[in-house]
């Protein structure tokens, strides 16, 4: 796929749809769902949405503690188990409980991350950004391919973000090894790694009976800011002088229910059949980016690096490189 397929399907659905618009009406009795972070932010509200409507969901937690609190007001089946994104051996433990548990996936849900974090390494050396929110969610999906091969019509949503245009793939240099980090960079490379891969992926599930996308949620006030400083969100313009939600944030920001609408709409939409590997954003497929006064528009479409077939093939033989060597 390129730019080119790019393109919008009229969904009925909108920026201002939420979860429960999306699945208003579906009857999700014995499907089962893992949603990675389903217990903090959008995640949650995935989950509770998901459940509401009759799904099982699996989540990996990394505070059993906090999560049974997050999850005590939702009524269904729920399961967690301990696991950690950035730590390959945990992520191995958990996949295989799901393997012996459950004998269908029909949907992954890779959801969690982390924004604009310090320096930091994990796993084998590797950036933490790109390590947990792509090498962690990989490592997990690959544990787990040979369950959602089986079942008929596996869905996999990897959540990226409009970030994915502050930058492509670096691929000389993914763990900054030899340029000086950036934080934001970083943050951009593996958004666009999330996209590419459900790219990669999309062409090694079930031929014909299951699919991959990638999501932009929009902009919102979750845990995800957590390294993000008062100063630095009103420079973003996110925050006003004040330290108060500004009047953009209060216009374009989205809320934690507004938040889960298209990953649940990539999740289930009969409208995404035969457009596998698509980058989604406001409950529909995302057009490609356009220009304003000669500058790629920062906020909406998707660029041509994160939607390009050679370069997620590219990462997956990459990736597949890495978690050899961990």
């Amino acid at each position: 796929m390129s730019q080119a397929d790019q393109n919008p399907v009229d969904s009925p659905f909108s920026r201002d749809s939420t979860g429960a618009d999306v699945l208003e009406g579906r009857d999700l009795s014995g499907k089962i769902a893992l949603v990675t972070g389903g217990y903090s932010g959008i995640g949650l509200e995935t989950t509770r949405a998901l459940v509401e409507h009759g799904a099982t969901v699996v989540i990996p937690v990394r505070s059993p503690e906090k999560a049974s609190e997050a999850l005590a007001g939702i009524d269904g089946d729920v399961r967690t188990a301990t696991a950690d994104l950035a730590r390959l051996d945990t992520v191995r433990a958990f996949a295989d409980g799901v393997l012996d548990e459950v004998d269908r996936l029909d949907l992954l849900i890779n959801n969690a991350g982390i924004m604009a974090s310090p320096e930091r390494r994990v796993g084998p050396g590797w950036e933490s950004q790109f390590g947990i929110n792509h090498m962690g969610h990989f490592a997990l999906t690959v544990a787990l391919l040979p369950l959602l091969r089986r079942t008929e019509g596996a869905r996999v949503v990897a959540l990226s973000s409009t970030g994915h245009k502050m930058s492509d793939v670096v691929w000389d240099d993914i763990h900054f090894e030899d340029r000086a980090y950036d934080k934001w960079d970083a943050y951009g490379q593996a958004k666009t790694a999330n996209a590419l891969f459900a790219n990669a992926l999309s062409r090694r599930l079930h031929p014909g009976a299951g699919s991959a996308f990638s999501v932009h949620p929009g902009g919102i006030w979750t845990p995800l800011q957590r390294h993000l400083d008062e100063e630095e969100m009103i420079a973003l313009g996110w925050l006003g002088d004040d330290g108060e939600p500004s009047e953009l944030a209060r216009e374009a920001f989205k809320s934690p229910e507004q938040g889960c609408a298209t990953t649940l709409w990539a999740a289930t939409s009969s409208q995404l059949d035969g457009t596998p590997g698509v980058y989604c954003e406001d409950c529909d497929i995302a057009a490609p980016s356009t220009t304003y006064e000669g500058e790629l528009v920062r906020y909406m479409g998707v660029d041509a690096h994160a939607c390009d077939d050679e370069a997620a093939e590219r990462l997956w033989t990459v990736s597949e490189g890495f978690l050899a060597d961990a």
